[in-house]
C-alpha cells in the first residue's frame, strides 16, 4: 500500500510540476473569464451561450490534459528506463499501473477544478444586450492570477522551490478567493435579470465533465502503454468524437433491433450522458436531487468503463517489454 501511495503521489507531482499543465490551466480559466466579457448578440440568450461554451472548454482542455499527461507520466518513463526501475523492486504491473491512473485522474481534477472556479465566475458576469461587461470581476480575476505567477517567481527565486508547481497551488488558492470576492460584490447591472447571478449548476454540470476526463484518462492510459504522445492523441480525439456521435449513430439502430451496433454502442464512451449544457437553460428547471441522482448513474458508468479501460491497459502492459 505504501508503494501504491508514493507512486501515485509522485506522479502527481511530477505532473502538475509539468510547464504545459499550468500553461494549459491558467490559459482554459482565462479564456473561459474572457468569454463572458464580450457580447454575443444572442437574441437575450448570451449566458445560455457563455455557459455552453465554457464547459465545452473545459471538456477539450481535459482531452488535452488527459493525453499529454498520460504521455508523459507512462510512455516517457517507459521509453527512459523509468519504469523498469520501479518495477525492478516488489511492485506489480498492476499495482504500478493503478498508481499512475490515480495519480493522472488526480491532476486532472486540480484542472477541472480551476476550470469549474472559472465557470462559475463566467456564470456571474456573463451579460446579454442590456448588459455590459463587468470590468471589475474581471481585474479581480486576472489580478488574482498575476499574484499567483507572482508568489511562484517569489519562492522559485528566493525559497528555492519549482515555480510550475507553487505557481499552480498559487492559482487555486488565489482564483478561490477571487471568485468569493467577486460573489460578494453588488450586481454589475441591477437592472439585468440574467446578470450578476452565479450559476451554481455549472458546478454538478462540471463534475459530469469530470467523471468525463477520468475515462479520457483511463483510454490514454492504455495507449501510453504501448504508444507515444501524437498517436495516442489520435487515438483518443477518434474515441472522442466517435463517442459524440455513438448515441445517434449506432444507439438509435441498436433501439430498432440491428445487433452489430450493440457492440460499437457499448464500446464507444457516450459523452452526450456527461453533457449538462442543456440543463442549463433557463426554461428548463432542475432540482439537485436529480441532479444526484443522475451524477450517481453517471459515476457508477464511468467507474464500470475505467475498470474495462485499465483491464485493457494492464494487458497490453503486461507483455509490454520494457529494457
Amino acid at each position: 500500500m505504501r508503494q501504491f501511495v508514493t507512486i501515485a503521489t509522485n506522479t502527481f507531482m511530477e505532473l502538475v510540476r509539468q510547464p504545459i499543465f499550468l500553461l494549459l490551466t491558467t490559459a482554459s480559466a482565462a479564456f473561459s473569464v474572457f468569454l463572458a466579457s464580450v457580447p454575443y448578440f444572442g437574441f437575450g440568450d448570451d449566458p445560455i451561450l457563455v455557459k455552453q461554451s465554457v464547459l465545452a472548454i473545459m471538456l477539450l482542455t481535459g482531452l488535452l490534459g488527459a493525453v499529454l499527461s498520460a504521455s508523459n507520466t507512462l510512455a516517457r518513463e517507459i521509453r527512459t528506463g523509468t519504469a523498469l526501475s520501479v518495477l525492478a523492486k516488489p511492485v506489480s504491473r498492476g499495482a504500478f499501473l493503478l498508481a499512475k491512473y490515480t495519480g493522472l485522474a488526480a491532476a486532472l481534477t486540480v484542472l477541472n477544478y480551476i476550470n469549474m472556479v472559472a465557470a462559475l465566475i463566467a456564470s456571474r458576469i456573463a451579460f446579454d444586450a442590456y448588459g455590459s461587461a463587468d470590468l471589475r470581476a474581471l481585474g479581480i480575476f486576472f489580478g488574482a492570477l498575476v499574484i499567483a505567477y507572482a508568489a511562484g517567481g517569489f519562492a522559485n527565486y528566493f525559497l528555492r522551490r519549482p515555480f510550475v508547481s507553487d505557481a499552480l497551488f498559487a492559482v487555486i488558492i488565489m482564483i478561490t478567493l477571487a471568485f468569493f470576492v467577486i460573489n460578494t460584490l453588488p450586481k454589475n447591472n441591477p437592472n439585468v435579470s440574467e446578470g450578476g447571478v452565479t450559476d451554481w449548476r455549472m458546478i454538478p454540470a462540471s463534475v459530469l465533465i469530470l467523471f468525463a476526463l477520468w475515462i479520457l484518462a483511463g483510454l490514454a492510459l492504455a495507449c501510453s502503454t504501448r504508444l507515444e504522445m501524437i498517436a495516442t492523441l489520435a487515438i483518443c480525439s477518434g474515441f472522442f468524437v466517435l463517442g459524440l456521435m455513438s448515441d445517434y449513430v449506432f444507439g438509435t439502430r441498436a433501439r430498432d433491433g440491428a445487433g452489430w451496433a450493440n457492440i460499437p454502442y457499448a464500446a464507444l464512451p457516450n459523452w452526450q450522458l456527461f453533457w449538462g449544457g442543456d440543463a442549463l437553460i433557463a426554461k428548463k428547471s432542475i432540482g439537485w436531487m436529480q441532479w444526484t441522482r443522475y451524477i450517481g448513474s453517471s459515476f457508477g458508468y464511468t467507474v464500470c468503463y475505467v475498470g474495462a479501460a485499465l483491464c485493457v491497459a494492464l494487458c497490453l502492459f503486461e507483455d509490454r517489454e520494457l529494457s
